[in-house]
């Protein structure tokens, strides 16, 4: 699977940045490389898995709109309401749930704090070889592998999305393992995953009304917090860049993430702050200047308030 010489069982080695190649896309959406950004050892793979949690844990719960280059994603929620995004559609739905993403398709979603799941990347001339075969027999049609999918599933009812469910089980156990036979049990393990969200595609997930002004808006407001959360700019100074009035901000932040806009900015300032405390060894006081704050007491009770814990907890924790 990969010409690395670190084992897949071992800890995934990533940057303490936020996770995104410097490429872009013509209309400036972020290409994000999973294994340039987040797991280096995985950086020539094939395939690669992750729990949700774990990536969730690396680039936040807000996932702002962004694409992969060459390379199919497969989002499968386990539980909690996730808000999807794809290209100029959106839905809302329950887990368990699973969206598909084809290369440069434009995506963001929203999971809640407790969501679990899977997430499988998969290099484009992969997924195009194992679907190959199944296009002339009519299970998977072109259409299939090149166009965004949203499915809620129901597997006590639906022995199809019990399969699949377990079928990714499989994936995390063999993410666990190297050698050659598990090289080639993740590609078998990925075709039946493949051929099973074929089997599902028909119960696709009716389109959110939406208004493409407001998808706009929700996606510039994450650009700028990603571009701003350290200078802690005020509310009213984000809706002023926007030209949009704060009620309307909020209103849609609300519908489009199940959050308002200032929990989005403080959400982004934690993400950074766990992510610092985690993979930098940086004194703490360090950290809170690199945030933004100027008394690094008041870090403390912002980060306490927000975590549960206390950032040298946090940090001792994690460990």
């Amino acid at each position: 699977m990969s010409n690395s010489s670190t084992a897949p069982g071992q800890s995934p080695t990533r940057s303490a940045t936020k996770g995104t190649s410097s490429a872009a896309n013509s209309e400036g959406i972020p290409n994000i490389d999973i294994g340039h950004a987040y797991d280096q050892q995985y950086v020539d793979a094939e395939i690669h898995y992750e729990h949700l949690e774990k990536l969730a844990d690396f680039f936040g719960r807000n996932m702002p709109v962004h694409h992969h280059d060459r390379f199919y994603q497969v989002h499968v929620i386990l539980n909690g309401t996730v808000r999807v995004h794809l290209d100029e559609t959106s839905y809302t739905v329950k887990g368990p749930m699973f969206f598909l993403t084809p290369p440069t398709i434009p995506h963001a979603f929203v999971t809640d704090n407790n969501a679990t799941g899977h997430v499988i990347t998969a290099r484009q001339q992969l997924v195009w070889e194992l679907m190959g075969a199944m296009i002339p027999t009519g299970l998977a049609s072109k259409s299939f592998i090149n166009s965004p999918l949203c499915v809620a599933l129901s597997p006590e009812k639906d022995s199809t999305a019990e399969r699949m469910l377990h079928l990714l089980t499989l994936m995390a156990d063999e993410n666990d393992h190297t050698s050659m036979e598990h090289t080639l049990a993740l590609k078998a393990l990925l075709q039946l995953v493949l051929i099973d969200i074929a089997r599902l595609s028909d119960q696709k997930q009716p389109k959110q009304k939406t208004r493409k002004e407001d998808v706009r808006i929700f996606h510039r407001f994450n650009e700028l917090i990603e571009t701003h959360f350290r200078e802690h700019l005020t509310l009213t100074q984000y809706s002023e860049m926007i030209s949009v009035t704060e009620a309307r901000l909020n209103e849609i932040c609300r519908r489009l993430a199940g959050l308002p806009s200032k929990r989005l900015i403080m959400e982004r300032l934690m993400q950074e702050a766990r992510r610092l405390l985690s993979y930098s060894v940086a004194p703490i006081t360090e950290i809170s200047y690199q945030l933004g704050f100027k008394d690094p007491a008041y870090f403390a009770r912002f980060f306490r308030r927000n975590a549960g814990v206390t950032a040298s907890e946090y940090r001792e924790k994690i460990k």
